[in-house]
């Protein structure tokens, strides 16, 4: 039996990873803060004849995290493969440009990207080592790699993230075990900055089916939309 546990799911990225990966046989475990919506989605992926289970946790609670991913690992015979992409809510995450960022802005940041991908990350390696095999991906926007001055905060963290993810894929190297950062220079669904073209989720999935199959020596995907808005990367 394989499965996959998804961190930060909704009903746009992680929905459609939960298909590419459900539609290859795959179990699916949803994780988010939110159980009514992770129902939803359970439903849609049932319908649909995907085996899925929610397991609400919010990233910031280590301890909560943690035990979702061991109850998910209970309940499917283990987790081979880890996706890591949680979205802030608006509200929530406050957007700081460079000067105007205090010590206080990139703290939350940190804690819901890169210590909630360490924290995942360590309730599901040790098993993946003990196989010698699993896949660990990790999502952020493109402003990790090309930083952006408008969200200055929040591409500080996805930069530690994006660098941490690497640095694991190095550690790794011939133990079996992938580990890769994705990063999406793309709205999801709707075009929310000025610029910046909106993908369709589906559209960006494959990549991590990809990463987990046939590109497991590469550290790092990038997706992007060409003028015509077809994807490459």
């Amino acid at each position: 039996m394989t499965s996959i546990a998804i961190v930060g799911a909704g009903p746009q990225l992680g929905l459609a990873i939960a298909r590419t990966f459900g539609s290859q046989g795959y179990d699916v475990a949803l994780i988010s803060r939110n159980r009514a919506k992770l129902d939803d989605l359970v439903g849609t992926l049932t319908a649909e004849g995907i085996t899925a289970a929610a397991f609400p946790a919010d990233v910031l609670d280590r301890d909560t995290l943690t035990q979702a991913l061991k109850d998910a690992a209970t309940q499917f015979g283990g987790i081979d493969v880890l996706e890591y992409s949680p979205v802030g809510s608006f509200g929530i995450t406050t957007l700081t440009a460079p000067a105007g960022t205090e010590p206080s802005h990139v703290e939350f940041e940190m804690n819901f990207q890169l210590y909630g991908a360490i924290a995942a990350t360590k309730a599901v390696l040790p098993a993946m080592r003990e196989a010698s095999a699993g896949t660990l991906l990790y999502t952020t926007g493109a402003g990790s790699i090309w930083p952006d001055p408008h969200v200055a905060n929040v591409n500080a963290a996805a930069a530690a993230l994006r660098n941490w993810a690497m640095n694991l894929h190095k550690e790794l190297a011939s133990t079996g075990i992938q580990a890769a950062h994705v990063g999406i220079d793309a709205s999801i669904g709707v075009s929310v900055l000025a610029g910046v073209e909106a993908a369709r989720p589906e559209q960006i999935s494959p990549m991590y089916w990809e990463l987990h199959t046939t590109k497991r020596d590469e550290d790092e995907l990038v997706f992007k939309l060409d003028a015509e808005g077809f994807p490459r990367g």
